[in-house]
């Protein structure tokens, strides 16, 4: 899950592609010849929270519906496939987070899939402001929580089951609807827009 961001984000379009931005080498990894694995010394945290943050995932909003009917949001980078017969998807959420107690109520989520124009949508739901939906352009859905407008795919997902694994609760919903949004490319041809990337602890976009 996304919370606080160590660097400044993706810039203007016309920037270079991922793996110049984040200085990936494009070279083959060299895997150490020989590795001790410690028997009893436990797991560095900091070191671990750099080992998950090597990896890159897009960015999502996840949305749901309090037990008011108030629309709660949040930025999310968990978001994962399950299975696709039946379709299901999961993501997870810290149990000390101030949203746990809604999204567990919850009997529906909403996941929208960001472009790489949306990072300030990202920030905005990855904040503590008092209503992250201020200004945000919504796309109403009949008996679910509201997707955002201009992402680039949408799920409403009925909530199937949660689990409290470790420090976070886990989420599992039966995908209802789904769309993937394409605009006209330079060839009139049309295709999904960059996806909002973020890796080590910095957003970016990939261009193709």
């Amino acid at each position: 899950m996304i919370e606080s961001f160590g660097g400044s984000g993706a810039g203007a379009r016309g920037e270079p592609r991922l793996a110049e931005r984040f200085n990936i080498a494009h070279h083959a990894l060299q895997p150490p010849t020989a590795l001790k694995l410690p028997t009893h010394s436990p797991l560095d945290a900091t070191a671990l929270r750099h080992a998950f943050a090597s990896f890159a995932t897009g960015v999502t909003v996840i949305t749901a519906l309090d037990a008011q009917g108030t629309p709660i949001g949040m930025t999310a980078n968990s978001f994962g496939s399950v299975s696709l017969d039946p379709p299901l998807v999961q993501w997870s959420l810290r149990l000390n987070s101030g949203l746990h107690r809604a999204f567990v109520q919850a009997t529906h989520f909403s996941v929208s899939v960001l472009s790489a124009d949306q990072e300030l949508i990202a920030r905005q739901f990855a904040s503590r402001a008092p209503d992250r939906f201020d200004g945000i352009a919504l796309i109403d859905v009949a008996d679910a929580p509201p997707l955002i407008a201009g992402a680039i795919a949408h799920f409403v997902c009925k909530k199937i089951n949660d689990y409290r694994v470790g420090d976070h609760e886990l989420f599992i919903g039966e995908v209802l609807h789904t769309a993937v949004h394409t605009h006209a490319g330079d060839s009139a041809e049309a295709r999904v827009a960059e996806p909002l990337v973020f890796f080590n602890s910095y957003f970016g976009r990939v261009q193709r």
